[in-house]
Protein backbone atom coordinates (compact mmCIF):
# COMPACT_ATOMS: atom_id res chain seq x y z
CA UNK A 1 0.00 0.00 0.00
CA UNK A 2 2.55 2.61 1.11
CA UNK A 3 4.81 1.66 -2.31
CA UNK A 4 1.05 2.38 -4.60
CA UNK A 5 0.81 5.50 -2.63
CA UNK A 6 4.60 6.99 -3.39
CA UNK A 7 3.74 5.59 -6.86
CA UNK A 8 0.96 7.72 -7.02
CA UNK A 9 2.35 10.66 -5.47
CA UNK A 10 5.10 10.68 -7.61
CA UNK A 11 3.35 10.44 -11.01
CA UNK A 12 1.20 13.37 -10.15
CA UNK A 13 4.74 15.87 -9.81
CA UNK A 14 5.81 17.37 -12.52
CA UNK A 15 7.96 14.21 -13.63
CA UNK A 16 4.89 12.34 -14.50
CA UNK A 17 4.37 10.09 -16.93
CA UNK A 18 1.81 10.14 -19.73
CA UNK A 19 0.93 6.41 -20.81
CA UNK A 20 -1.09 6.80 -24.24
CA UNK A 21 -2.28 3.93 -26.14
CA UNK A 22 1.39 3.54 -27.48
CA UNK A 23 2.68 2.52 -24.00
CA UNK A 24 5.28 4.85 -25.31
CA UNK A 25 5.78 7.51 -21.96
CA UNK A 26 5.74 11.27 -23.36
CA UNK A 27 6.39 14.24 -20.96
CA UNK A 28 6.32 17.81 -20.94
CA UNK A 29 9.49 19.74 -22.57
CA UNK A 30 9.99 22.73 -20.34
CA UNK A 31 12.38 21.97 -17.94
CA UNK A 32 11.82 21.34 -13.94
CA UNK A 33 12.70 21.49 -10.94
CA UNK A 34 12.84 18.24 -9.03
CA UNK A 35 11.20 17.53 -5.10
CA UNK A 36 12.15 17.75 -1.68
CA UNK A 37 11.52 14.01 -1.33
CA UNK A 38 13.64 13.09 -4.74
CA UNK A 39 16.16 15.49 -3.58
CA UNK A 40 16.80 13.55 0.14
CA UNK A 41 16.78 10.10 -1.68
CA UNK A 42 19.84 11.00 -3.70
CA UNK A 43 21.30 13.37 -1.06
CA UNK A 44 21.30 9.82 0.67
CA UNK A 45 22.59 7.90 -1.80
CA UNK A 46 25.48 9.32 -3.09
CA UNK A 47 26.62 9.89 0.30
CA UNK A 48 27.52 6.41 0.02
CA UNK A 49 28.10 5.50 -3.48
CA UNK A 50 30.65 6.64 -6.39
CA UNK A 51 31.92 5.22 -9.34
CA UNK A 52 35.41 5.40 -11.13
CA UNK A 53 36.10 4.86 -14.99
CA UNK A 54 39.20 2.87 -14.80
CA UNK A 55 41.14 1.01 -11.96
CA UNK A 56 44.25 3.31 -12.69
CA UNK A 57 42.38 5.86 -10.74
CA UNK A 58 41.62 3.63 -7.57
CA UNK A 59 45.77 2.03 -8.09
CA UNK A 60 47.24 5.17 -7.91
CA UNK A 61 45.03 6.79 -5.13
CA UNK A 62 46.79 7.39 -1.29
CA UNK A 63 46.38 4.04 0.91
CA UNK A 64 46.24 3.44 4.56
CA UNK A 65 48.97 1.60 6.30
CA UNK A 66 48.20 1.61 10.18
CA UNK A 67 45.49 2.75 12.67
CA UNK A 68 45.99 4.14 15.69
CA UNK A 69 47.24 1.71 18.94
CA UNK A 70 47.91 -0.66 15.30
CA UNK A 71 44.64 -1.63 15.06
CA UNK A 72 42.79 -1.63 11.71
CA UNK A 73 39.24 -0.98 13.25
CA UNK A 74 38.79 2.91 12.83
CA UNK A 75 35.83 4.33 15.36
CA UNK A 76 34.91 8.30 14.72
CA UNK A 77 38.11 10.57 16.34
CA UNK A 78 40.48 7.70 15.91
CA UNK A 79 43.69 8.53 13.81
CA UNK A 80 44.57 6.89 10.87
CA UNK A 81 47.98 6.55 8.76
CA UNK A 82 48.48 6.73 5.18
CA UNK A 83 50.80 7.52 2.45
CA UNK A 84 50.69 9.08 -0.74
CA UNK A 85 49.78 12.36 -2.12
CA UNK A 86 47.46 13.91 0.26
CA UNK A 87 47.10 17.68 0.79
CA UNK A 88 45.89 19.78 3.55
CA UNK A 89 44.38 21.48 1.06
CA UNK A 90 41.60 19.32 0.44
CA UNK A 91 40.26 18.86 4.39
CA UNK A 92 38.64 15.70 3.69
CA UNK A 93 38.75 12.47 2.13
CA UNK A 94 36.51 9.10 1.68
CA UNK A 95 37.87 6.14 2.34
CA UNK A 96 36.80 3.47 -0.33
CA UNK A 97 37.53 0.10 -1.01
CA UNK A 98 37.29 -1.53 -4.74
CA UNK A 99 33.91 -3.19 -5.41
CA UNK A 100 32.15 -4.51 -8.59
CA UNK A 101 33.21 -4.13 -11.97
CA UNK A 102 30.82 -3.19 -14.37
CA UNK A 103 31.09 -3.77 -18.26
CA UNK A 104 28.73 -3.39 -21.10
CA UNK A 105 26.22 -6.89 -21.70
CA UNK A 106 26.23 -6.24 -24.99
CA UNK A 107 30.04 -5.37 -26.22
CA UNK A 108 31.98 -6.39 -22.59
CA UNK A 109 33.68 -2.97 -22.60
CA UNK A 110 34.58 -1.72 -18.83
CA UNK A 111 32.46 0.93 -18.09
CA UNK A 112 33.82 1.63 -14.61
CA UNK A 113 34.33 0.14 -10.90
CA UNK A 114 31.96 1.18 -7.47
CA UNK A 115 33.74 2.23 -4.80
CA UNK A 116 33.12 0.76 -1.53
CA UNK A 117 32.07 3.17 1.09
CA UNK A 118 34.07 2.29 4.06
CA UNK A 119 33.60 6.24 5.82
CA UNK A 120 35.58 9.24 5.60
CA UNK A 121 38.81 11.18 7.53
CA UNK A 122 40.10 14.84 7.78
CA UNK A 123 43.76 15.42 7.16
CA UNK A 124 45.54 16.28 10.45
CA UNK A 125 49.41 16.52 9.88
CA UNK A 126 51.82 16.32 6.80
CA UNK A 127 54.74 13.70 6.40
CA UNK A 128 55.77 10.66 4.88
CA UNK A 129 53.63 9.00 6.90
CA UNK A 130 50.06 11.27 6.53
CA UNK A 131 47.55 11.16 9.73
CA UNK A 132 44.27 11.93 9.34
CA UNK A 133 41.35 11.36 11.96
CA UNK A 134 38.47 9.14 11.23
CA UNK A 135 34.88 11.45 11.20
CA UNK A 136 32.60 8.68 9.72
CA UNK A 137 33.31 4.71 9.38
CA UNK A 138 30.38 1.88 8.00
CA UNK A 139 32.74 -0.92 8.43
CA UNK A 140 36.17 -2.00 9.93
CA UNK A 141 38.93 0.10 7.82
CA UNK A 142 41.74 -2.21 6.83
CA UNK A 143 45.38 -1.88 5.79
CA UNK A 144 45.46 -1.01 1.66
CA UNK A 145 42.07 0.85 1.94
CA UNK A 146 42.55 3.93 -0.49
CA UNK A 147 41.51 7.48 0.04
CA UNK A 148 40.01 9.89 -2.62
CA UNK A 149 38.80 13.26 -2.22
CA UNK A 150 35.65 13.52 -0.25
CA UNK A 151 32.21 14.51 -2.63
CA UNK A 152 30.83 17.65 -2.09
CA UNK A 153 27.03 17.71 -1.24
CA UNK A 154 25.32 17.82 -4.64
CA UNK A 155 23.04 21.39 -4.94
CA UNK A 156 20.13 19.59 -6.05
CA UNK A 157 18.06 22.79 -6.02
CA UNK A 158 19.33 24.08 -9.55
CA UNK A 159 19.40 20.40 -11.11
CA UNK A 160 16.29 20.79 -13.69
CA UNK A 161 14.38 17.41 -15.02
CA UNK A 162 14.63 17.56 -18.79
CA UNK A 163 14.13 14.86 -21.50
CA UNK A 164 16.90 13.95 -23.76
CA UNK A 165 17.92 13.77 -27.23
CA UNK A 166 15.55 11.21 -29.04
CA UNK A 167 17.13 7.99 -29.90
CA UNK A 168 18.93 7.48 -26.56
CA UNK A 169 18.90 3.82 -25.53
CA UNK A 170 20.60 0.94 -23.47
CA UNK A 171 20.18 -1.19 -20.29
CA UNK A 172 20.10 -1.24 -16.46
CA UNK A 173 23.13 -2.99 -15.79
CA UNK A 174 22.55 -3.04 -12.13
CA UNK A 175 21.32 -2.09 -8.56
CA UNK A 176 23.27 -0.94 -5.70
CA UNK A 177 21.98 -2.61 -2.72
CA UNK A 178 21.50 -5.67 -4.49
CA UNK A 179 17.96 -6.17 -4.86
CA UNK A 180 16.54 -8.24 -7.56
CA UNK A 181 12.85 -6.42 -8.04
CA UNK A 182 13.49 -2.63 -8.25
CA UNK A 183 10.61 -0.48 -7.11
CA UNK A 184 10.07 3.77 -6.80
CA UNK A 185 13.25 5.65 -5.54
CA UNK A 186 15.32 2.85 -5.92
CA UNK A 187 18.46 3.74 -7.52
CA UNK A 188 19.91 1.80 -10.62
CA UNK A 189 23.30 1.66 -12.78
CA UNK A 190 23.06 2.60 -16.53
CA UNK A 191 25.42 1.03 -19.00
CA UNK A 192 25.08 5.11 -20.84
CA UNK A 193 27.29 7.97 -19.54
CA UNK A 194 28.18 11.34 -20.95
CA UNK A 195 29.98 9.90 -24.03
CA UNK A 196 26.38 8.89 -25.00
CA UNK A 197 24.73 12.67 -24.18
CA UNK A 198 23.22 11.30 -20.88
CA UNK A 199 23.35 14.49 -18.34
CA UNK A 200 21.95 14.94 -14.97
CA UNK A 201 18.52 15.73 -14.62
CA UNK A 202 17.60 13.52 -17.88
CA UNK A 203 14.44 12.35 -17.22
CA UNK A 204 14.02 8.34 -19.40
CA UNK A 205 11.26 5.61 -19.76
CA UNK A 206 11.51 2.55 -18.69
CA UNK A 207 10.78 -0.77 -20.92
CA UNK A 208 10.47 -4.44 -19.44
CA UNK A 209 11.41 -6.98 -21.26
CA UNK A 210 8.76 -9.53 -22.59
CA UNK A 211 8.90 -12.76 -21.50
CA UNK A 212 9.84 -15.45 -23.75
CA UNK A 213 6.73 -18.66 -23.49
CA UNK A 214 5.99 -21.23 -25.94
CA UNK A 215 3.82 -21.41 -28.53
CA UNK A 216 0.80 -24.23 -27.71
CA UNK A 217 -0.16 -24.38 -31.52
CA UNK A 218 2.99 -23.80 -33.72
CA UNK A 219 5.49 -25.49 -30.92
CA UNK A 220 7.52 -22.70 -31.04
CA UNK A 221 9.50 -20.19 -28.44
CA UNK A 222 7.82 -16.74 -28.72
CA UNK A 223 8.96 -13.43 -27.38
CA UNK A 224 6.04 -10.89 -25.54
CA UNK A 225 6.09 -7.55 -26.66
CA UNK A 226 8.13 -4.82 -24.38
CA UNK A 227 6.28 -2.67 -22.20
CA UNK A 228 6.21 0.46 -20.93
CA UNK A 229 7.17 0.11 -17.08
CA UNK A 230 8.35 3.17 -15.38
CA UNK A 231 10.23 5.97 -15.34
CA UNK A 232 13.85 6.78 -14.76
CA UNK A 233 15.70 10.10 -12.96
CA UNK A 234 19.71 10.27 -14.23
CA UNK A 235 21.30 11.88 -11.19
CA UNK A 236 24.74 11.08 -11.79
CA UNK A 237 26.61 10.89 -15.09
CA UNK A 238 30.40 9.37 -15.47
CA UNK A 239 32.15 8.71 -18.68
CA UNK A 240 30.36 5.35 -19.42
CA UNK A 241 28.49 4.67 -16.81
CA UNK A 242 25.37 6.69 -15.02
CA UNK A 243 23.20 6.57 -11.54
CA UNK A 244 19.27 7.03 -12.08
CA UNK A 245 16.53 6.82 -9.36
CA UNK A 246 12.98 5.17 -10.32
CA UNK A 247 10.30 8.15 -9.73
CA UNK A 248 7.48 5.72 -11.11
CA UNK A 249 6.68 2.09 -11.89
CA UNK A 250 3.64 0.55 -12.90
CA UNK A 251 5.36 -3.23 -12.52
CA UNK A 252 8.58 -4.13 -10.92
CA UNK A 253 11.50 -3.48 -13.08
CA UNK A 254 14.56 -5.60 -13.28
CA UNK A 255 18.29 -5.36 -14.50
CA UNK A 256 18.44 -5.74 -18.10
CA UNK A 257 15.50 -3.66 -18.63
CA UNK A 258 15.69 -1.26 -21.70
CA UNK A 259 15.72 2.81 -21.14
CA UNK A 260 15.14 5.28 -23.55
CA UNK A 261 14.32 9.04 -24.61
CA UNK A 262 10.71 9.65 -23.44
CA UNK A 263 8.40 10.50 -26.74
CA UNK A 264 7.77 13.97 -27.61
CA UNK A 265 4.83 15.77 -26.24
CA UNK A 266 1.95 15.35 -27.65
Amino acid sequence: MRKSLLIVLLCAQAVTANVPGSSKASYPQSPRPLDSQTQRAIRVFLLHNRMLDTPQLLDTAPYVVAAQAGRVLGANGERIYARGALSPAQPSYAIVRQGKVFTDPVSQELLGINLDDIGTARFVAAGDVTTLAVLRVTQEIRTGDRLVGAQPSPDLSTLLVSAPAPGLTGRIIDVPRGVTRIGVLDAVILNKGRRDGLQDGHLLAVTKAGETVRDTVSGVPVQIPEEYAGTLLVFRTYEKLSYGLVLSAIRPLAVMDRFQSPAPAQ
